[in-house]
């Protein structure tokens, strides 16, 4: 069992700042994702991505600005259950819940932040026969651990961001790496897609387009793809075939928690703390709604901010927090470490 002070199901930008917060208050978190690796959308969808609309960052890419969020977020320590989907939820009668994975991985906290952004992602799967067959035997929807593929021959299909940066990370890893995709446009970053044609005319990846795969094949394992291009179909002897289609956002199991939920989305009471019709369970970031809600990252971190004070308030009811500007009192990380403030801003505050 895995317990926590704040137990944020969802580690995209939003739940990572959370962390933050709640950690100047000196509450500890725990984060669940489906996803891998921290980051949500803008790790794994468009990590290079530029983002114009984050306070004091004229332009930042997805997958930085996900890091410098990490990287804040250290000292505090947080802890994270990656890879799995919050499933099921139970109140206890002290008030505080337990949320069990699709793997069983139990989680008890007395606050639940759902960050979950647009829901958890279900990959965008192609329309191939005995397809479930080769899945995680063979076939994949996204890359957990890119050494699997060392020296293998690989066939990635897609046209965004993942599709681009995998083909180009791989090319140094696995033996051979084929990239297609349906159209001759790519979605992703213009520099991804000068680096694959790069690749392509050294000889380092092999680029088909337009084309698309067509049949898996193997008797126990994924041997071979088919691949039509045109009125021409090829087969290719492959050890893995990573189908990047982008991922589909749902609400989950989530949805059958007991929260209100309009569109797709769990209301929230904004006029204080974004808290959800079950006291200790809140709501922030682009999974909420409410009168006037706007679905970008900047909203979320505001959203995260009232939501942690709310919740020491919960678990201290008898306690009163008086906020202290980081200018003032700096940073100190659960390990001891500081940021002090500049003495000389201390002073002039005062």
């Amino acid at each position: 069992m895995i317990t926590t002070d704040i137990l944020i199901i969802g580690a995209g930008p939003t739940g990572l700042f959370a962390v933050f917060e709640a950690g100047l208050l000196k509450l500890k978190c725990h984060l669940i994702d489906a996803l891998p690796q921290p980051g949500g959308q803008c790790a794994e969808i468009y990590p290079k991505k530029p983002i114009y609309d984050i306070p004091a960052f004229p332009e930042v890419l997805a997958g930085d600005l996900v890091d410098n969020l990490m990287k804040q977020i250290e000292p505090f320590q947080p802890g994270f259950t990656l890879g799995e989907r919050a499933d099921t939820i139970e109140k206890l009668e002290d008030g505080s819940f337990i949320v069990t994975t699709n793997k069983g991985t139990k989680h008890h906290a007395p606050i639940v932040a759902i960050a979950g952004g647009l829901g958890s992602f279900e990959p965008r799967k192609p329309q191939l026969e005995n397809l479930s067959f080769y899945e995680d035997n063979g076939l994949a929807y996204m890359i957990k651990d890119p050494e699997v593929y060392r020296n293998k021959k690989v066939v990635i299909a897609g046209g965004g961001d993942s599709a681009l940066d995998w083909s180009i990370f791989l090319a140094d890893i696995a033996s051979e790496v084929t990239l297609v995709h349906r159209r001759n446009e790519f979605r992703g970053a213009l520099d991804s897609v000068d680096k694959v044609q790069e690749l392509k005319n050294a000889g380092k990846i092999k680029l088909i387009t337009p084309a698309e795969i067509t049949k898996l094949e193997g008797k126990e394992k994924l041997e071979a793809v088919h691949l039509k291009k045109g009125d021409e179909t090829t087969r290719l002897e492959v050890d893995s075939f990573i189908a990047l289609f982008g991922l589909a956002p749902k609400l989950g199991p989530i949805a059958d928690w007991g929260l209100e939920i309009e569109k797709n989305a769990i209301k929230v009471d904004n006029s204080l703390d974004y808290q959800t019709n079950i006291p200790g369970i809140y709501a922030i970031g682009d999974v909420n709604t409410y009168p006037g809600k706007l679905k970008l990252i900047l909203c979320g971190f505001h959203e995260a901010t009232l939501m942690c004070q709310s919740a020491y308030q919960r678990i201290f009811p008898d306690k009163r927090y008086v906020m202290k500007y980081t200018t003032v009192g700096g940073v100190t990380g659960f390990d001891g470490t500081k940021k002090e403030a500049p003495k000389a801003v201390v002073k002039a505050i005062e």
